[in-house]
């Protein structure tokens, strides 16, 4: 396969990806790597849960990319130069990984609790080893097929029991999935631009975008919002450890080890997700929940063995 630098710049597609800069088994750097995300962001959904006890979705949103932006603009290699024929690329990502996502998930965690939206992420890998196929024009084998189909069988077991016989409850789900598609597409995207800058420069203009895009919305939500201390001490860190640093950790993790094995790092968040919920929000997790948890793992796994 061609390296992410070379030919030239004004070929660049949008809707491209490759592989990882680094195709073996996983090193001490790439399990730091994947442990920081899995507990970061594995917070974000008990982090938002508190926050929208005072504050309205959209300005969530916008309050944590904002302050994600601030975060990256303080750090010198965020300000590396991007060529212009790849600002197209950053602008997308700005709205699938960020923008969009970020707006939805307040809004569906109004609906459905931190838990299941944990449990939901873990679609991401299955989402993103499906989008790397297609892209690479690389058939998939049996176990990778055997991975993506466990993995949609599993998001409906966890689904199931909280949608029945509420709309609510599927509204919140659909909106879920939907952001995990959106990010599972970002992850490709993500992977040749954070080979050719590094994942500073990268996420900077990403989230830039995003905190241009989300103004409008939480403008429109401060009216409904109450700044209590819980709450907005919630959003900060969402916004300067979930967002800034986070997005760093996890663009530096795929760009090492591909869109598809970088999703292992998914893996891990509807376990901390769970915990959180069930420690802090005494939320309930039912038995057919845990084990569709467990098929989506499982399918996760076989789908993000070690690159060919």
């Amino acid at each position: 396969m061609a390296s992410p630098l070379s030919g030239s710049a004004g070929r660049r597609r949008v809707l491209s990806t490759t592989q990882g800069s680094q195709l073996g088994p996983f090193g001490l750097v790439e399990w730091a790597l994947l442990a920081g995300v899995a507990l970061i962001w594995g917070s974000s959904y008990l982090l938002i849960e508190i926050g929208l006890e005072s504050l309205a979705p959209p300005t969530i949103g916008w309050v944590r990319v904002t302050l994600g932006f601030l975060v990256l603009v303080a750090v010198p290699a965020a300000r590396r130069r991007i060529e212009r024929s790849d600002y197209p690329r950053v602008a997308v990502l700005g709205f699938t990984w960020v923008a969009i996502p970020f707006l939805l998930f307040p809004i569906a965690l109004q609906h459905i609790d931190s838990a299941l939206a944990g449990m939901l992420n873990a679609l991401v890998p299955i989402v993103s080893t499906s989008i790397a196929i297609v892209l690479m024009r690389s058939l998939p084998r049996l176990r990778v097929m055997a991975g993506i189909v466990l993995g949609f069988a599993g998001a409906i077991m966890i689904s199931v029991p909280v949608t029945r016989g509420s709309t609510a409850g599927l509204w919140g789900v659909f909106l879920v999935v939907l952001s995990t598609t959106l990010y599972g597409l970002s992850l490709n995207l993500a992977v040749p631009l954070q080979q050719r800058y590094g994942a500073p420069a990268v996420m900077m203009r990403v989230i830039g975008v995003a905190a241009v895009v989300t103004t409008p919305f939480g403008l429109a939500g401060l009216t409904d919002s109450d700044w209590r201390i819980g709450p907005t001490l919630a959003v900060i860190v969402l916004g300067v450890l979930n967002t800034g640093v986070a997005f760093v950790i996890m663009t530096s993790f795929v760009g090492r080890v591909g869109p598809t094995r970088g999703g292992v790092a998914i893996y891990f968040l509807p376990i901390v997700a769970i915990v959180l919920g069930v420690v802090f929000r005494s939320e309930v997790v039912l038995p057919v929940q845990w084990a569709g948890t467990g098929v989506v793992l499982f399918g996760a796994w076989l789908a993000s063995r070690r690159e060919a």
